[in-house]
């Protein structure tokens, strides 16, 4: 039971764990972010597109 003791009560790497975790999700924010982003972007682009070539025509 010792063994099982020490290791709840061990600490090390904890903070690593918490940066890694921290990381992840901001990751996951940045990647979602990007995406709506890219959706917004290639409305717009579509949109110049079809102006540009009924100006064209």
């Amino acid at each position: 039971m010792t063994m099982f003791s020490r290791f709840m009560n061990d600490e090390s790497g904890a903070t690593a764990i918490e940066y890694g975790l921290i990381a992840a999700i901001v990751g996951i924010g940045i990647i979602t972010g990007l995406q709506n982003v890219r959706t917004e972007l290639q409305a717009t682009l579509g949109t110049v597109e079809t102006e540009l070539q009924s100006a064209g025509n």
